[in-house]
């Protein structure tokens, strides 16, 4: 069996500069969305709504809704509400989302409705993790999922038809508050610490905005000096975050995925002198049920009885050997000729680690 290699490497043949701009490879401190979160019915469901004996806070809250327009519910009564839902409502809220602006929000039933298919979100709110309100939301729930049942019980869904969104179906209230144009500098932090990529972009920056822009605080946050004035803080952040580099190399890694088999290889893993020996053992077993018959006018009975065949087949051993300083290619190469399966390659290299062989670090997700 051929190994698929997932290699996510720049250049593999050759040695050509990968310049990455400042915007792809770090995040500006500060500048982040915020979690939001709801509470709220969804009406108008052709009876795929919650089985309110099974979810009464789907009762409690129709009452509370209708009491707030005047209407009361008598406490002993329990309505049916077969087309109401109670959901869960969570949405993103942009970095510098300002009052009136509208954001999608995802509706996911919260008790045991069938779908959401062709309901509306009731007016509801969206809290931070403060508990303030920044938005309110309401509109059509989309639904992308089908379910269909039939009256002997057999029931087809394609997708999830208890959940869906609402495309600018909240409006924004309250922004969140950013220090981003009162701090005395821009901090950039990268999406993946290294010493040699926060030290290039330091040179980076101080080579195109002027030496003293930049400092490296550690192999994750880099300090620059901005200007104060917001439209000439959003002139030089433009600046600063096309600026490309290139990027340093990310260290010998081997990843492997135990449950899929994948084996991601980085293009500076090596492997010292080592010979390889890879086979496997076949073992099928087959049972063969074969009828005893009792003789002619015996008192036997007539049994089942079970003969099992056992049949071992052994590859044939075969063995490869890596040479001093192995590179990914070869490496590729000699487990695809030998017909390694996904489990035997994570066998091979395991074994390579402990020999000491394999100089890269082995990771198993």
């Amino acid at each position: 069996m051929r190994i698929l290699f997932s290699i996510l490497i720049c250049g593999l043949t050759s040695q050509q500069v990968c310049a990455e701009r400042i915007k792809d490879l770090a995040a500006i401190a500060g500048v982040r969305t915020n979690q939001l979160v709801g509470y709220g019915l969804v009406v108008g469901l052709e009876g795929t709504g919650d089985q309110t004996s099974q979810a009464p806070f789907t009762v409690q809250s129709m009452k509370n809704f209708l009491q707030q327009f005047g209407v009361t519910v008598p406490e002993n009564s329990n309505p049916q509400l077969k087309n109401v839902a109670a959901v869960s409502l969570h949405a993103e809220l942009p970095p510098f989302a300002k009052p009136g602006q509208s954001i999608d929000i995802t509706v996911s039933s919260l008790g045991n409705a069938s779908s959401l298919r062709g309901g509306s979100l009731l007016m509801a709110p969206l809290r931070g993790a403060d508990g303030e309100i920044y938005a309110l939301a309401q509109g059509n729930v989309i639904v992308s999922g089908f379910g269909a049942s039939g009256n002997d019980g057999s029931r087809v869904t394609v997708n999830t038809t208890s959940a869906g969104r609402i495309p600018n179906g909240a409006m924004v209230e309250r922004s969140v508050p950013s220090n981003f144009t009162t701090m005395p500098a821009v901090f950039l932090n990268l999406h993946t610490p290294d010493f040699t990529t926060a030290n290039r972009l330091t040179e980076a920056v101080n080579e195109m905005l002027g030496d003293g822009t930049a400092q490296s605080l550690d192999p994750t946050s880099i300090k620059i000096a901005a200007p104060i004035d917001p439209s000439q803080r959003i002139s030089f952040v433009s600046v600063l975050e096309n600026i490309e580099l290139e990027p340093a190399d990310a260290p010998a890694r081997v990843i492997v995925n135990s449950r899929t088999g994948t084996v991601v290889i980085g293009s500076h893993v090596r492997v010292s002198p080592a010979a390889v020996s890879h086979g496997s053992l076949t073992v099928t077993i087959t049972e063969s049920p074969q009828v005893s018959q009792p003789g002619a006018f015996s008192d036997g009975d007539t049994v089942v009885v079970n003969r099992s065949d056992i049949e071992i087949i052994e590859d044939q051993q075969r063995m490869f050997l890596f040479e001093p300083g192995v590179t990914l290619n070869e490496i590729v190469t000699a487990v695809n000729q030998v017909g390694a399966a996904p489990g035997d390659l994570v066998a091979i290299l395991e074994a390579l680690k402990q020999a000491g062989s394999l100089h890269a670090e082995l990771i198993v997700i």
